[in-house]
């Protein structure tokens, strides 16, 4: 490709200032790493679940995750990550940068282009691909400085995955070819089946058949009262109902268990083995790591840290991975375009108090309506299954060749 004046000019610019850069004080793990770039939260989250799976296919293997300063905190973790803070767009950040790492490859998700970073990564020969490019991520006012920028930093991609059709054609209009360009839809988070003890799971549903079953799936303490009311109204209408408690953390059990002898609810223990009867009210799931079978006992879940201010919410892609209808809080900020997406497909209900909740389980009981409810939940979660699947294979496919030289 012709060099680019405006490219030219711009890393001339960057070459500018101080050379003396201190590298990351993370050290660098051994083995192979990929380095990501998510320009929001959203695709960040989706980046660390792609590191996960990729982790299990490739042990040993690493992500170094880079996000702007201002984006949104990540919702994810995973030990397959290593977050840091993207480098300035110059010479000799980029260099400083991409010698401590040595990356294999490069996923940059979104847009917002960085032309130091892109260059001196292109020429270091990794590998780099542009990911879910979005058509409102290239309009940039300052490139209108700059007028062959895009089709210069463009051409330094391997391959460039848009989101929709739209960004396709500004892609081409940037002086893309069509076959440099495929289509594939948003790359998000999407479901990952939870464990869960099938020989558990099948005594639960023959105990509990014919019975009307909800989950309060990690509940905080100062929303438990809520909870309870709710069920109170429900359990009016639906007398056989039951109630599945998670607690957010599960040290709290003791303070959950002395509030439902409190309130006079029969109900039973599960750390202690215990398994409900025909009258037990409440079964207080106390245990760590059992959420994939609570998740297929109950048709309804609430999802909870979400009913009081101060809290944030917790992720809707679990309950949705279950057949399980999803009912949410008002406070679920760091969950929000999750949850927003879920809602607007019909797969997730937002409720606000006791009446509120009450009300949407007891619409819910009949199973033609959460099954729908959690049909188009397991659509929208695994609409980005696709993506993500053909982007794994993308990685891989890389790193073989890369292994194979």
């Amino acid at each position: 490709m012709p060099q680019s004046l405006s490219l030219a000019a711009y890393l001339a610019y960057a070459r500018r200032g101080t050379t003396d850069q201190t590298p990351p004080d993370t050290p660098r793990p051994e083995g192979a790493l990929i380095w990501a770039h998510a320009v929001d939260a959203d695709r960040a989250d989706a980046l660390v679940q792609l590191a996960q799976r990729l982790a299990a296919l490739r042990p040993g293997l690493k992500m170094v995750l880079t996000t702007p300063e201002d984006s949104a905190p990540v919702n994810r973790n995973s030990k397959a990550v290593l977050r840091q803070p993207l480098p300035d767009d110059t010479i000799a950040s980029a260099e400083t940068f991409l010698k401590h790492w040595r990356p294999a490859l490069c996923l940059w998700t979104g847009g917002d282009l960085k032309p130091a970073l892109l260059s001196c990564a292109d020429r270091m020969e990794i590998p780099l691909y542009l990911l879910d490019a979005d058509e409102h991520l290239f309009n940039r006012r300052s490139w209108r400085w700059f007028p062959d920028m895009p089709r210069a930093l463009l051409g330094l991609f391997t391959q460039v995955i848009a989101r929709d059709e739209a960004t396709a054609g500004i892609l081409r209009r940037f002086g893309l070819a069509d076959a440099d360009i495929a289509i594939t839809g948003p790359f998000r988070e999407g479901t990952i089946s939870l464990p869960y003890n099938e020989s558990d799971r099948e005594e639960l549903a023959g105990l509990l058949r014919g019975r009307p079953v909800w989950l309060a799936a990690m509940a905080n303490p100062d929303e438990l009262s809520i909870i309870l009311d709710a069920h109170r109204q429900v359990s009016r209408q639906a007398h056989r109902s039951l109630l599945v408690i998670v607690p957010d953390d599960e040290t709290d059990s003791t303070s959950f268990q002395n509030r439902l002898s409190e309130g006079g609810w029969r109900h039973v223990l599960w750390s202690d083995g215990a398994l409900p009867e025909e009258t037990t009210q409440v079964l207080l799931a106390d245990t760590h790591g059992e959420m994939g079978l609570w998740y297929r006992i109950a048709q309804i879940t609430l999802m909870g840290s979400s009913l009081i201010p101060g809290q944030w919410g917790r992720d809707p892609n679990e309950p949705a991975a279950h057949g399980s209808a999803i009912l949410y809080g008002p406070n679920v900020r760091r969950y929000l375009s999750s949850y927003s997406r879920y809602a607007e497909a019909g797969a997730a209900r937002i409720v606000k108090d006791a009446d509120s909740l009450a009300a949407a389980v007891v619409s819910l009981i009949p199973p033609d309506q959460s099954a729908a409810m959690a049909h188009a939940a397991w659509e929208v979660a695994s609409e980005g299954a696709g993506v993500t699947d053909q982007i794994l294979d993308l990685v891989q496919d890389t790193l073989d060749a890369l292994e194979g030289e």
